[in-house]
């Protein structure tokens, strides 16, 4: 397997002349902070995540604009700038729907997922998230439940932690309501690895409209890694700020790609025709799931 490493570090350091802006994110009843929560830009390609003491800040060109918060199990919030240093969300009311739990034999796996002649190249994907599509097929009829979810990443820190999202699909196919109800975040090692994780205690089901499995990088104390270099252009110290792990993508040729940015989602199909069926090259979050009986 070829391994091709390359950086796009281009949103930690687009904004250097920028206001810094600070706050918390808590739960409206219990005054609780809330750790993990996606904060966004509106419409804007840049953003941050709160710590676990529900602590962030975020960088801004305008203040004028306002912030996107997002967490599982609560409501979506949007925020001026100048309001955001106390951020109360509201929690989600639920229609619990009937759990069945099936009895697993798990005397069968399948992994899906794998490109053929797979090139792995690293990216910054910067805070939005990136998707990629498992359709349903009727080979998967015997083996449904899905084990296992696996990852390529780098990086240079161990214990890097990434948020995980699973999405069903709407009618236009599009990505819609999460799977989960509470926050999926695991932790991988320091160097390329290839990882799984063991999501069986949320005994999912392959739906047959297929999901999207989607990543999203933590702005986070803990993954950041910092250095500091002499520019030459202005022979002063300036601090690079990096936050692991990256994941790998593999450059394959679909129909569209769906990312999660600024609040919203954008599709990228050929030609941005919305409606085009002709395929175009995208770079994939390297993502397989392990399917089992």
């Amino acid at each position: 397997m070829k391994i091709k490493i390359f950086f796009l570090l281009f949103i930690f350091t687009a904004f250097s002349i920028s206001a810094q802006i600070k706050g918390v994110v808590k739960d409206s009843i219990t005054g609780q902070p809330i750790p993990y929560v996606s904060i966004w830009v509106q419409n804007e390609n840049y953003g941050s995540t709160s710590e676990e003491n529900g602590a962030f800040s975020i960088n801004v060109s305008e203040k004028s604009k306002n912030l996107i918060f997002s967490a599982l199990g609560y409501e979506k919030k949007t925020v001026k700038i100048a309001d955001s240093n106390l951020v109360n969300l509201v929690q989600t009311t639920y229609q619990l729907e009937e759990i069945i739990i099936s009895k697993r034999k798990e005397t069968r796996e399948i992994e899906i997922g794998q490109t053929e002649n797979a090139i792995l190249e690293a990216f910054d994907n910067g805070p939005r998230i990136d998707t990629k599509f498992f359709p349903y097929l009727e080979s998967y009829k015997k083996t449904r439940f899905i084990k296992k979810i696996t990852i390529f990443t780098d990086s240079k820190i161990d214990n890097a932690s990434i948020k995980i999202h699973f999405y069903k699909v709407d009618s236009n196919g599009f990505p819609t309501d999460e799977i989960l109800d509470k926050n999926f975040i695991v932790s991988v090692d320091k160097g390329v690895n290839k990882t799984a994780f063991n999501v069986t205690k949320f005994n999912l089901k392959m739906p047959k409209e297929g999901l999207f499995i989607g990543f999203e990088k933590l702005i986070i104390e803990n993954n950041k890694l910092e250095k500091t270099f002499l520019d030459k252009n202005t022979n002063t110290l300036q601090t690079k700020k990096t936050y692991y792990p990256f994941v790998l993508y593999n450059y394959v040729e679909k129909e569209y790609l769906y990312t999660f940015s600024g609040g919203k989602w954008s599709r990228q199909t050929n030609e941005n025709e919305q409606n085009s069926t002709k395929k175009i090259m995208i770079y994939e979050p390297a993502i397989n799931l392990i399917l089992t009986n």
